[in-house]
This record gives C-alpha cells, structure tokens and sequence, in this order.
C-alpha cells in the first residue's frame, strides 16, 4: 500500500539555489546556514521516499497574470528547470510520477471536490527546485521521483489557510487509496517572513516565524483558521506563502515526531526556518 512516511516544510528562497549553484557554501555570509542545514542533508540521505508530492508556488515562470490556476498538479514524465530570466538553473530534470499523480487527480478532483488545474507539461522554477537542493544538494540525478502542486499565492484570491489545510488531508486520503506501493513525502515549501517591496521591504518577525512552525508541529488544527490579514501583517506580503505548509501539515495525522528543526535570519532578505515531520502513525 502507499503511505505518506514524512514531511518537510521549508522556505525556497532563490539565493539559497545561486549559493548552492555558485559554491559559495563556505563563504562567511552563508556557512552558518550552510552548517544549519547539513542534518537535514543528513537525514534525508537516511530516508529517501519513493516519491514527493512538492507544493510551491510558481513565480510567474510557467503561469502568468493571463491564466492562474488556484491549484495545478504536474502529471508529466518529467518537468524541466524553468528559466528565469537568466537561464534555467544547471540541476537535473525533475523526473516524475505519472501513475501516483493521475490517482491523485482522479480521487481529489472527483471524489474530494478540489478543482485542479491538470499539467501535462510544466517547467519547474526555484520554488520547487532550491528546497530539493536544500534537501539533497547537487546530485547527478535527484535521487526521487516530485509531483509538483502549484498554489497560487501571487494574485487575490488566494486558497484559504483552512482550504490549503483540507487540500492535505484529501492528499493524504488519496495517496492511502492508491492500488501501488509507494513511501511518499509531503513537502511544503515558502515563507518564511519578508517582504520584498514597498514600504514594509525586508520585514522579518522571527517570533512570528517560531511560534508558526511550533503550533504547525505541535498543534495545527490552531492555524486552520489562520487569515491573509494576519499573515500579510505578521510576515509581509511574501510571507502569506506559509499557507503552503499547511497542505504538507494536513497530510500528516495529528501524531508526528519532529525529527529536526533550524531557523536562521536572515538569508537574503527572508526569514528561514526548516522542520522535519515523520509520521507518528508508522
């Protein structure tokens, strides 16, 4: 049977891919949070999923002000790094799950009411691909199969924190009901706090920050009714991209057992924060 074996949540932040991609570990700037994320390297070689079910959100890579899905679900064989503006980053292709995508579609859509948008070609952009170097660094291949799940956070209206929570417990229904024998991981992926214009440009509340991840281990069902108001103001415009983990929390039961946590600020201009959430059911 497949079973949902672990969860991750963790910002996307671009620089984090320009470091990773330009070997700039070492550097002052970076080595502390270089050396804060070299457990979750550690753990993730110890405990590899058959497959990633990796919500982020597009930057404008793939979809535009023209067409913007609420949510859209890569069905491909593979997805190719998108290109930025300065050329896709130099990592392997993403390669895919067709078969575990397509159940996904078929039950959340049909049974679960959740109208997704279907991709049959997608190009994948740093929000998905910087947290699987986060996770795995520079590989040859990455070393598991992604499905990703693209959220709107860009453009009003935006998924509801309650809606985005319902999304991972559907999630987590369906991978139960697939016919195949899969480990999957439920990643979520953005935040943490910062704006990146206006006024309000470089905003980081770190307290916000820790108590989120603190209530998302320990007791989530508090957040469910968590509003844009309150995460435009607590962690910026940018910052309502938490939602995301949300999806990655509500496909894990109630029970997990936090396996690491780590928070550093700033990187860039963004708070970071990473939490490790294995099943506490298995």
């Amino acid at each position: 049977m497949a079973k949902i074996v672990h969860g991750m949540g963790s910002p996307h932040v671009p620089s984090i891919g320009a470091a990773i991609d330009h070997h700039k570990e070492a550097e002052e700037y970076w080595k502390p949070f270089f050396d804060g994320i070299e457990p979750v390297r550690d753990w993730h070689k110890n405990n590899l999923p058959d497959t990633i079910i990796l919500v982020y959100n597009d930057h404008a890579s793939t979809f535009s002000l023209q067409t913007i899905p609420t949510f859209a679900l890569g069905l491909a064989d593979e997805f190719e790094p998108a290109d930025e503006g300065y050329g896709p980053r130099p990592v392997p292709v993403v390669k895919g799950d067709p078969e575990l995508a397509w159940h996904l579609a078929n039950v959340l859509v049909s049974d679960e009411g959740f109208d997704l948008t279907l991709c049959n070609e997608l190009d994948v952009d740093h929000g998905l691909t910087v947290p699987l170097s986060i996770a795995y660094n520079r590989p040859d291949a990455w070393p598991v199969k992604v499905i990703p799940l693209a959220v709107n956070m860009v453009q009003a209206p935006q998924p509801s924190v309650k809606r985005c929570y319902a999304l991972g417990k559907a999630i987590a229904r369906a991978v139960a009901s697939f016919p195949g024998e899969r480990n999957v991981a439920v990643w979520g992926t953005g935040g943490m706090s910062h704006q990146l214009q206006g006024e309000r440009a470089g905003l980081l509340n770190v307290e916000y920050d820790a108590q989120f991840i603190e209530d998302l281990v320990n007791n989530p069902d508090s957040l469910e009714g968590l509003t844009y108001t309150e995460l435009l103001r607590e962690t910026g415009s940018e910052g309502v991209e938490l939602a995301m983990w949300m999806i990655m929390r509500g496909a894990l039961p109630l029970e997990v057992q936090e396996q690491y946590r780590f928070m550093h600020r700033p990187v860039s201009n963004t708070s970071y924060g990473v939490t490790i959430l294995k099943n506490g059911e298995l």
